[in-house]
């Protein structure tokens, strides 16, 4: 066991959260417990599954609690009686009480997915890529009883690549944020950090996603249109209308080709994708669609099947 490491329980349910598990499920004794979402239906059976959190603690011979509630006092006294020196928070999906809060001697750290204070809420990432945004990052900090104000412990900085789409960067600050963490627990135990407060006026937020965000709107620049595609590629997708059908967009780019057609026109294809007109006359190039009940597709092969000519406006 790592005895720089301080003794904790672990709260988080989803993929985001495992790499940082898998870190610390490593050290042997140093997660006491891991704290998850109960089990939920899932896919086109709904059968129950466990989270992916819960999956990994399970096979790491790590106890799992799975609170309907984690303010009830039940599950607030089974926690507690772990006796843990400090709790690490990572998207775990409900709001920790005080009492929860000022159980532990070393605090609750969270590993967020911003450089707070930008981008305190649910959805930094996908956030980020919608402004078109070039660097984003992860910062591990203290909770307290505001969304995300907590003081930070530290920070660090990535660049948001031209090809990232919501998964891939997901991926990538996942394991920075798990490293982060590592290398930031023995230090915060041993006093050699400072807790600094946030600077309010530098603060921005990322609320959760809206269903009428998911909708391509191609009277926008070509630049915002592909944003879009990207931040909400692979989970939930982006999507448009074509015949009265819904289709999801993925992997999209700026065609270098410019066109005086009319917003959502399709100009035709290529070897790349599908490529489709946008407000300021700049085209995009789709490479993966997905009709609705259907399976995602690389253009060229959806297009074999669902012939889409030239002139077509997708709204």
């Amino acid at each position: 066991m790592n005895r720089e490491l301080p003794k904790l329980v672990f709260f988080g349910t989803p993929d985001f959260a495992v790499p940082t598990l898998r870190r610390l499920g490593a050290e042997k004794g140093t997660v006491l417990l891991v704290v998850s979402q109960p089990d939920r239906p899932k896919g086109r059976g709904r059968k129950t599954s466990p989270s992916p959190v819960k999956a990994f603690a399970e096979g790491a011979g790590i106890p799992v609690f799975q609170p309907a509630r984690v303010r009830d006092p039940e599950a607030v006294a089974t926690i507690a009686s772990t006796g843990a020196e400090c709790a690490v928070v990572v998207a775990y999906g409900q709001i920790l009480p005080r009492e929860l809060l000022d159980l532990f001697p070393l605090g609750v750290l969270n590993i967020h997915g911003s450089v707070l204070p930008a981008y305190r809420g649910a959805a930094p990432i996908q956030r980020a890529i919608l402004a078109g945004d070039r660097t984003t990052g992860v910062s591990i900090m203290l909770l307290d009883a505001g969304m995300d104000t907590g003081p930070v412990l530290s920070r660090e900085t990535i660049s948001i690549e031209e090809s990232d789409t919501f998964g891939s960067l997901h991926d990538k600050l996942a394991e920075v944020g798990a490293d982060l963490l590592v290398k930031t627990l023995p230090d915060w135990k041993q006093g050699r950090i400072v807790a600094r407060p946030q600077d309010e006026g530098l603060a921005t937020y990322a609320p959760p996603i809206g269903k009428e965000e998911l909708k391509v709107d191609w009277t926008r620049p070509g630049l915002e249109v592909v944003n879009r595609i990207r931040a909400f590629d692979p989970w939930p997708g982006a999507h448009c209308r074509w015949e009265d059908r819904r289709v999801k967009c993925f992997k999209a780019s700026l065609a270098a080709l410019s066109s005086p057609g009319t917003p959502g026109e399709v100009l035709g294809e290529t070897g790349a994708g599908l490529l489709v007109v946008a407000g300021d006359g700049r085209t995009v190039c789709i490479r993966e669609l997905q009709l609705e009940g259907q399976r995602r597709l690389a253009a060229v092969e959806f297009l074999r099947g669902h012939f889409i000519p030239g002139g077509t406006i997708l709204r």
